[in-house]
């Protein structure tokens, strides 16, 4: 992924901040001399540090892959949308010669992962898993040798993934003048399409948190 020194995290806890409100993205596994890699969209947690935790179902082939090479990626992005021409045109310069861009936030963890086939460790990632995505509860207990789960845990594997490297990418206009950065986030509230308020808010947090150069 290109990022430019303007578009790069002003720290680690810029991305965090991003990650804590994510728990759907795209695990990549390239695997070892593959034309293309397995990629596979899923749920996961996030420890808030350097752990990653997620299952899959044991057919997927992305378990192949993991045997191969057991580094991979975790990829999430977000609060996007498109900016036109005419919002992006450079003061003194014909709206119609504006440059269109997407504004994006992208994080990818690069990640080593274990794999975890031991029913109590499994046990305990689903109790992680359901205790974030269903708070309200509402599920029977995950127990390996008891109903409903127990005898459902021979279908899938679970993954613990360490954090070795982090990418990010905050792409709102860090290259433009506050000004122009401004007169874009008043665009975004007046067109209001999905997404518009999520990508100004990211505007004007990252114009409020600029670091000193």
């Amino acid at each position: 992924m290109l990022i430019h020194r303007h578009d790069a995290a002003y720290s680690p806890d810029e991305w965090r901040a991003f990650l804590a409100t994510r728990d759907f993205g795209e695990l990549v596994a390239g695997g070892r001399d593959r034309e293309v890699p397995v990629i596979v969209p899923t749920h996961f947690i996030y420890d808030g540090d350097a752990t990653v935790r997620l299952h899959l179902a044991r057919p997927n082939p992305v378990w192949e892959a993991l045997a191969e090479n057991p580094l991979a990626v975790v990829s999430v992005y977000g609060d996007y949308t498109y900016i036109p021409t005419s919002w992006n045109a450079n003061a003194g310069t014909p709206a119609d010669h504006g440059v269109p861009t997407s504004y994006y936030a992208a994080v990818q963890l690069i990640v080593r992962c274990r794999v975890v086939d031991d029913h109590e460790e499994l046990a305990a990632l689903l109790t992680a898993q359901l205790a974030h995505f269903q708070p309200e509860g509402g599920h029977a207990p995950v127990t390996p040798a008891a109903a409903p789960y127990g005898p459902q845990l021979a279908g899938i594997r679970g993954l613990v993934c360490t954090v070795e490297e982090t990418r990010a990418k905050f792409k709102y206009g860090g290259n433009k003048s506050v000004l122009h950065r401004e007169r874009i986030a008043a665009h975004l509230a007046g067109r209001a399409r999905p997404g518009d308020e999520a990508v100004r808010d990211q505007v004007l947090r990252r114009i409020a948190e600029l670091p000193a150069r």
